[in-house]
């Protein structure tokens, strides 16, 4: 058996594989996200650990024990400032947080040619400008950073009492130089940091040690070795065979990713895209990331009293678009790509007397779509070849977005089975490779093909104006937004 753990911004999942790579059991634990401020998003580090505990035990207890490895896979960016002592110093600042966009400017005006050794333009998301918030505006606290670890790089601190980060996950740190696959002291001094600070940088195949006895006595599992992991999406890429440069999934969780996988560093920050090492050595990926995406429906459920995502998206099949159905701006918490606007938010244009939930929750869906096909024109622009795309994610099993998302991306959409699982499942691969020294291409394959959705001419046909007016809204809205958010 090999276990996965993925730490989410919602909730921590754990999944067991067998040797065969076959899905074994699955458990889950809710996380909760703190907003104190506007623009803030806040997250508690031993919230992590004991929900790590909780969906671990959840799994069987014969199976645990026959555990030979483990890998993790985790949200992306989180700034978890430790001390001395390994402990956390005050609340991550999370992937979705947006109140550092002046130290974005502040950034790269320290290190000019920041964009060039990351190749990524400065984020609020990304964990850089946090330390440089922290450092502005809780300057005790900055003087007593020992270490800075991503979420799931927590986690591991926890299990094995090891500090490492995975090339994947180092990435949203913009103190990588993501085509060197290595630390830059530069962007490091940009911020007031050296590689003391960091954690060890590692490949996300390779073990980073083991359990404690002490831990391994509390999940129940042997004193066994612990892979690098990945980024969840990297991790959701090696859990549906996404390894090869061509290959592509579309994520739809609490965020939206468009991932493609690249033969070399093929950065395109001006437009948002995210140029990043993959967690398989030698590999690098293109990323296109909404921040709003399966989460929207959740949402619109809620505001229309439905109170449940499948109900909504049934409604809004019946429905179907009709000549008044609202057009709608999915940034409910603000946007990357291709914006980089932590300002954005949410829109419902052409609202009337007449509009119904389930015309909302179709606007819902179709603008969700239409923020995917704004994000592959930007990593068709940066070089990349899209080739076959797998879904990922628990949004996933909504069947009518289906036709929708691929409509609007003009490429077909293929499921696979597992695919809802998303990293935890390829952080059990990573494991099973790390305890193994297996060979990453024969492990990692695509599960078996449940459905292909193809585009649907008549809906493209319909979209089209549509998509048109979605932009031109945006533009229009841009610098209300930034003066609302004030």
């Amino acid at each position: 058996m090999y276990l996965g753990i993925d730490i989410g911004t919602s909730s921590v999942k754990a999944v067991l594989m067998d040797g065969s790579g076959q899905l074994v059991a699955q458990g889950s634990a809710p996380l909760t996200v703190e907003r104190p401020h506007p623009l803030w998003s806040e997250q508690n580090p031993e919230s992590w650990w004991e929900a790590t505990v909780a969906a671990v035990r959840a799994l069987p207890e014969r199976e645990r024990q026959a555990v030979k490895g483990i890998g993790l896979s985790g949200q992306m960016h989180g700034a978890t400032l430790l001390d001395r002592a390994d402990r956390p110093l005050r609340p991550a600042i999370l992937w979705n947080d947006g109140r550092c966009e002046a130290e974005c400017a502040e950034l790269e005006k320290n290190e000019p040619r920041s964009r060039t050794i990351t190749g990524n333009i400065a984020m609020p998301g990304f964990t850089a400008p946090k330390l440089l918030w922290v450092r502005n505006h809780e300057p005790d606290i900055f003087a007593k950073v020992k270490t800075v670890l991503l979420p799931k790089d927590y986690v591991r601190l926890r299990l094995t009492g090891e500090k490492a980060g995975d090339m994947s996950d180092n990435s949203g740190t913009l103190w990588l130089d993501v085509g060197k696959r290595e630390w830059s002291d530069a962007m490091l001094e940009a911020t007031g940091l050296t590689r003391d600070h960091m954690p060890k940088a590692v490949e996300g195949t390779a073990a980073t040690g083991k359990l404690s006895a002490a831990v391994a006595e509390e999940l129940g599992v042997p004193q066994v070795v612990v892979a690098g992991g990945g980024g969840d999406n990297a991790a959701s890429a090696v859990g549906v065979g996404v390894v090869a440069p061509g290959q592509a999934f579309l994520s739809l969780g609490t965020s939206g990713v468009l991932f493609v996988v690249t033969d070399k560093f093929r950065p395109n920050p001006e437009k948002a895209a995210h140029a990043f090492c993959h967690c398989i050595p030698g590999v690098w990926h293109q990323m296109s990331v909404i921040l709003t995406a399966a989460s929207a429906i959740d949402w619109v459920a809620q505001i229309t009293g439905v109170n449940n995502v499948v109900q909504a998206v049934a409604a809004a099949e019946k429905r179907g678009l009709t000549d008044r159905t609202p057009i709608f701006l999915p940034y409910l918490s603000g946007e990357r790509t291709p914006h980089n606007d932590p300002y954005a938010r949410g829109v419902f244009f052409g609202l009337s007397a007449e509009t119904t939930p389930a015309d909302l929750a179709y606007s819902v869906l179709e603008g969700v779509a239409f923020a995917f096909a704004d994000g592959m024109d930007v990593l068709k622009e940066a070089g990349s070849h899209v080739g076959d795309v797998t879904v990922v994610g628990g949004a996933a099993r909504l069947p009518y977005w289906g036709p929708m998302l691929a409509s609007a991306l003009d490429v077909p959409l293929t499921y696979r089975e597992g695919g809802e699982v998303g990293g935890a499942f390829g952080a059990a691969r990573l494991g099973l490779l790390a305890a193994t020294g297996g060979d990453p291409v024969t492990v990692c394959t695509a599960p078996k093909v449940s459905k292909i959705v193809e585009p649907v001419s008549a809906l493209k046909d319909q979209m089209a104006p549509r998509r048109a007016l979605f932009t031109d809204l945006y533009k229009s809205l841009k610098p209300s937004f930034r003066e609302f958010g004030r």
